[in-house]
């Protein structure tokens, strides 16, 4: 009996230890609801309070695990389930999401899981840590990890999110200090074999260490404070996230579309989550913007023009082709995904009408070319929406034959350049465009010299110009290296340089074709575009024709239609003629749809090799993951074996007195897992020794406990029996193990 006040008492401290560990965790759960998009974040925590509650007074696992069960599915049940709880529907519609959302998963599209299933594996983390904190807490006694980690997640919120942590960083400062107090005290009592009785308990401990806490807050907080002692580190990271840096290369970016278009350059890291997907005949650029007024470092526009507010039936017409202009008409049809963070459409070249939306309202802006759903009067993204457009074709022969008189709007417009662009970039224009007769063929000349002259695709060391360098003068005349932006601003400036006025359009390419459906007895394809597939191309302007797509980025083919008109007559120049405009038709074309593919998506700075892809069957992936989980269940089985195995090569290859005190702590450590051998608490290493050699009749453990005592307190490893002492080792182990 005299072990029970001592046995009251840690019980008691344990049972404190563990709630602070409870209240340090909901530290991790009170930002989620407002960085993440995580509702009814109460539920989680009272089933997170559950899970720590019955790992504290800890029942056997055959309850357990039936109970934290049903407590999952009574969360799943009030937040998603319609169904009468646990009836054969209900069983039926988590069946089927937890079906799709294992394919969902196999087929590596994450972004698909549904709120049910995410919010499942949520619960599931947090019944796994309710474990893991008990065993940290009350078992290992192990605290300061994971004081050290809350502190850490409590504070990075708070500097680089909108989650305000000054309360909960005083909150995880005061229940740290209990935890470890308490941890601390615990080991103490439990190593000394003290019992406090009674009252004593708290005038001893609990009432000191309270003392102790709320003094140290208190002169924390009063304490006068210094002034920081160096710059603030947080703007300069934040800077480097959102893209502005030095020359040096180090500003890194998530490649997307953006509004900002001010400070160009810098690296990108890819970024493939899904934008939307488009059903239609062939693959399109997919437009959104374009700004007119270049810096020296980016882009800007002068103005947000006049947008036109419509009713969604009315048909669109941002003007930007003439009657003389061929074009078909074709349906596209979009789907936004919940990952684009933008409202405005995006549509091809000749769009016309959009139809089967949620929009009352479209804004149009003719001048940047968005065109941005409303309803109710507010701007919104919408979910789906049909397009109508008329594809446009471009005659060579319309375009050689286009004049040089441009509306003074459009000149006045399209051919600013800022008065700090260096004179060698207008010399370089005019050099490559020396020998063009034409608007066309100084378009043509410009796009053309980019993919002749050692320029490359890469999105990695990517440098942003320096404060008194010319964004396109770096890449013209230094690098020769970047991707879509550099190339496209670098034609934009090179040709108002020569009096074409040109702009700068943003939006996306065609992105992957993943399947191929029947709408209206037509094969149309699907395409998937993601954030890697943003890009941005040149549209320059021809009178009588309008506006016209071109792309000189390095590995990227231009969608436009280009055409030959059939003449007349067989004279030798007009032959001629048409052999040179054929020639350049089929260059514009000529791309080997994998490097296209894969420069689109910014997945490698290197051309492709040719290799085909392999996709991986289902059922081999479910094979692999058993065959996984197996071995994994019988590594953890017979964990003990192998570590075993471990400690034995070890001391034969080292022996010594390291090696040996290792391996006698873990022989140790095996022994007391046999419920019938477990060291009881203040038992010397004799008497458990003796107790061990009584069960197996042997005097194995004796011999062992003496020399590892001889090495710890003699400090002697002189004249050690290694050799027979691996031997007793080695006999004890399988004898345990067996």
């Amino acid at each position: 009996m005299a072990n029970d006040p001592i046995e009251r008492n840690q019980s008691l401290f344990r049972g404190i230890v563990y709630l602070c560990g409870f209240l340090l965790f909901w530290e991790w759960l009170r930002p989620l609801d407002q960085i993440t998009d995580t509702a009814n974040m109460a539920a989680f925590v009272v089933y997170a309070a559950f899970c720590f509650f019955l790992s504290y007074i800890h029942l056997p696992w055959f309850f357990t695990i039936p109970m934290k069960l049903i407590g999952l599915a009574f969360v799943i049940d009030g937040l998603f389930i319609g169904q009468r709880f646990l009836s054969g529907e209900w069983f039926r519609f988590v069946y089927d999401h937890i079906q799709y959302n294992f394919d969902v998963m196999v087929a590596n599209q994450w972004w698909q899981m549904t709120p049910l299933f995410r919010s499942m594996l949520f619960l599931l983390l947090l019944w796994l840590m309710s474990y893991l904190l008990y065993y940290w807490f009350v078992i290992a006694k192990r605290t300061s990890f994971f004081v050290i980690l809350t502190i850490v997640y409590v504070t990075v919120l708070d500097t680089f999110t909108v989650y305000e942590g000054k309360g909960a960083i005083i909150r995880t400062f005061l229940i740290s200090l209990i935890v470890m107090g308490l941890s601390s005290f615990t080991k103490e009592m439990e190593k000394e074999s003290i019992a406090i009785r009674g009252r004593r308990v708290y005038r001893a401990w609990i009432i000191p260490l309270m003392v102790v806490v709320l003094f140290a807050s208190l002169i924390g907080y009063a304490a006068p404070k210094k002034a920081p002692q160096w710059p603030d580190p947080v703007p300069f990271i934040q800077g480097a996230v959102n893209g502005v840096g030095g020359s040096g290369g180090n500003a890194i970016q998530k490649v997307g579309y953006g509004t900002n278009d001010e400070q160009l350059g810098g690296s990108f890291v890819q970024d493939n989550t899904p934008v939307f997907q488009a059903v239609a005949d062939r693959e399109h650029y997919w437009r959104i913007e374009t700004k007119d007024v270049y810096t020296g470092k980016g882009w800007i526009r002068s103005s947000e023009g006049n947008p036109i507010e419509q009713p969604v039936a009315n048909d669109i017409n941002l003007g930007y082709f003439t009657d003389a202009v061929e074009r078909e008409d074709k349906v596209a049809t979009i789907a936004m995904n919940d990952n684009a963070t933008f409202s405005k459409l995006v549509y091809p070249y000749g769009i016309e009408k959009v139809s089967n939306s949620e929009a009352d309202t479209l804004v149009i802006n003719p001048t940047t070319g968005e065109i941005i759903p409303q309803k109710n009067g507010e701007s919104f993204q919408l979910n789906g929406y049909e397009i109508g457009y008329a594809q446009p074709s471009f005659s060579f022969s319309q375009l050689a034959e286009s004049g040089m008189d441009d509306p003074p709007q459009i000149d006045q417009a399209y051919t600013q350049l800022p008065e700090s662009l260096p004179e060698q970039v207008r010399d370089l224009a005019e050099e490559i465009v020396a020998e063009s007769s034409n608007r066309y063929e100084k378009a043509r000349a410009v796009e053309e010299y980019f993919q002749q002259n050692g320029f490359e695709y890469s999105t990695k060391n990517i440098p942003v110009p320096d404060e008194g360098e010319d964004y396109t003068s770096q890449f013209l005349l230094d690098t020769q290296v970047g991707y879509c932006d550099n190339f496209s601003t670098s034609m934009v400036v090179l040709l108002r340089s020569v009096g074409v006025p040109a702009r700068w359009a943003k939006g996306f390419t065609g992105g992957e074709q993943i399947d191929t459906i029947e709408v209206d007895g037509e094969l149309k394809n699907v395409y998937q575009v993601t954030s890697a597939n943003a890009h941005s191309w040149v549209e320059v302007y021809f009178p009588d024709v309008g506006w016209v797509a071109f792309e000189p980025t390095k590995g990227f083919g231009n969608h436009t239609d280009f055409y030959i008109e059939d003449t007349e007559g067989d004279d030798e120049e007009s032959s001629e003629v048409d052999e040179n405009l054929q020639e350049q038709l089929e260059q514009n074309q000529e791309q080997t749809p994998e490097m296209d593919e894969q420069d689109m998506a910014g997945k490698t700075d290197e051309s492709n090799d040719g290799g085909g892809s392999f996709t991986v069957p289902t059922w081999l992936w479910i094979v692999l993951v058993l065959v996984v989980l197996a071995s994994l269940g019988l590594a953890y089985k017979y964990r003990y074996h192998l570590l075993a195995m471990y400690y034995r090569r070890k001391y034969i290859q080292n022996p010594g007195q390291h090696n040996y005190e290792t391996a006698y702590e873990f022989l140790l450590k095996v022994l007391d897992k046999k419920e019938d051998l477990n060291r009881s608490s203040g038992q010397t290493l004799q008497e458990f020794a003796h107790s061990v050699d009584d069960h197996y009749r042997t005097q194995e453990m004796g011999q062992l406990t003496y020399h590892y005592e001889r090495l710890v307190y003699q400090k002697d490893s002189t004249q050690h029996p290694w050799g027979k002492m691996r031997e007793l080792w080695e006999n004890l182990i399988k004898k345990t193990l067996s």
